[in-house]
């Protein structure tokens, strides 16, 4: 195996770096690599860069560590680069998830769709469509690998408007096996399921016992008409009445179901809460990088905090190609080009694929049920206009993206929404001046 250069750019972020870099640690195909963290905050990507050389000493994880906040100076000689990166992330959510909810539009999350969805993806996309632009330039064979949110939305304007080599990543079937396991009682880490769709709009089409074969639907369903009815019950509705579960949670396929604020409430995501676990653990991570406090091990048996896999997918992606072997990622957002019949193929989906040193090579599914089909359909629309919108500062293509958008129930107030989002963001939508 031939050691390569990963760059990680948003590596200052008290989980998202710190996991990554776990990974990279636990990924023995990846020894003798070049590891280079990215952030323009100096003062955290010092605390991060710390931790990182003092866990890949402890550890003899083999990996060389840089750290720059200058991306043009990372990127030269790169075989991955992966990114997670936002602009004042909860601050400008939280307005995202507020105003439409004082037009009277009832979205749920605010985060990737519905009118917080096109808000976030005007902000982001003009982001990573850059980091790519100078990908193309100093590195234009390395591999995008992004986990930054709006994920279908980014990774569209990555295949429309780049000609990298890229994948979209996210963990929510992790969260599927939790929820069959629960409604079910079977233990998680025995299931293993085949999945698609849209990010975070992801339907499972078949799921199964490793351990014996057995198909695990009827189990599901028998179970969820007794189970505790207030668990998950827009994703459990969606399956009775639909006929496969979603994936990852009832707010995020809320984000693109008009109905949802029925079964999920309008309070959004807990802003509070979130804030509360990064502070605890961004001093665990100072404590650890300053050697006040022992660092994570894979093995915790002495009492160290346990060092283990993220569940994310992108060191798995490295170590397949780097192994020159073959193995089955159970998640990547690609473009479609017939893996989901009925589906446009330029559409951006969430399916299994497999990693070799030929690339990623998703899994054909064929056809969903129709009625789901009709679903994705729908915001595979709505996710082209807010691409093209966000690409060229169009307020007419971002106002037609809130009106196919099946959250919005009113012209007047997508309109007056739109313009008042626009208004907020001004200083970050440089596109739109």
């Amino acid at each position: 195996m031939s050691p390569c250069k990963i760059v990680l750019i948003g590596a200052a972020s008290a989980s998202f770096g710190p996991r990554m870099i776990g990974d990279a640690m636990l990924t023995p195909e990846v020894r003798g690599s070049t590891l280079c963290l990215v952030d323009i905050d100096v003062a955290r990507l010092e605390v991060v860069a710390a931790y990182a050389r003092r866990l890949n000493a402890s550890l003899d994880a083999g990996l060389t560590i840089e750290h720059t906040p200058d991306r043009e100076a990372a990127l030269p000689g790169a075989d991955y680069v992966i990114t997670s990166v936002a602009v004042k992330r909860d601050e400008l959510w939280k307005l995202d998830f507020e105003i439409p909810l004082k037009h009277g539009i009832k979205q749920v999350l605010g985060e990737n769709g519905g009118p917080g969805g096109l808000s976030h993806a005007l902000r982001n996309i003009p982001i990573i469509l850059d980091i790519a632009h100078d990908m193309e330039r100093l590195c234009p064979d390395a591999m995008l690998l992004n986990f930054s949110n709006p994920e279908s939305r980014i990774s569209l304007a990555i295949s429309r408007y780049t000609k990298l080599r890229f994948a979209g990543l996210c963990h929510g079937i992790g969260m599927a096996y939790t929820a069959t396991a629960r409604i079910t009682g079977l233990p998680a880490d025995d299931l293993v399921a085949v999945a698609a769709g849209l990010n975070h709009f992801v339907w499972v089409l078949d799921i199964r016992r490793k351990s014996t074969g057995e198909d695990v639907y009827p189990l599901l369903r028998a179970a969820d008409q007794t189970y505790d009815p207030g668990y998950h019950p827009l994703s459990r509705r969606m399956l009775r009445d639909f006929g496969l579960f979603p994936h990852p949670s009832d707010d995020h396929i809320g984000e693109y179901l008009p109905f949802a604020w029925e079964y999920c409430g309008l309070e959004g995501y807990d802003f509070a809460a979130a804030d509360a676990d990064r502070a605890r653990a961004w001093a665990q991570l100072e404590a650890m990088a300053s050697g006040q406090a022992p660092l994570p091990a894979p093995n915790a048996a002495d009492g160290r905090p346990l060092l283990q896999p993220s569940g994310e997918f992108a060191f798995p992606i490295i170590a397949s190609q780097l192994a020159s072997r073959s193995d089955l990622i159970e998640a990547v957002n690609i473009r479609n080009d017939g893996l989901i019949a009925g589906l446009p193929d330029w559409a951006i989906v969430e399916v299994p694929a497999e990693a070799s040193p030929a690339g990623l090579r998703g899994v054909q599914v064929g056809a969903l049920p129709p009625g789901i089909t009709a679903l994705l359909n729908t915001q595979a629309h709505v996710q082209d206009l807010a691409v093209e919108a966000a690409v060229h500062g169009s307020r007419r293509l971002a106002l037609q993206a809130l009106l196919a958008d099946p959250v919005v129930h009113s012209a007047r107030a997508a309109e007056a929404c739109l313009d008042e989002l626009l208004a907020t963001h001004r200083p970050y939508l440089p596109r739109f001046a």
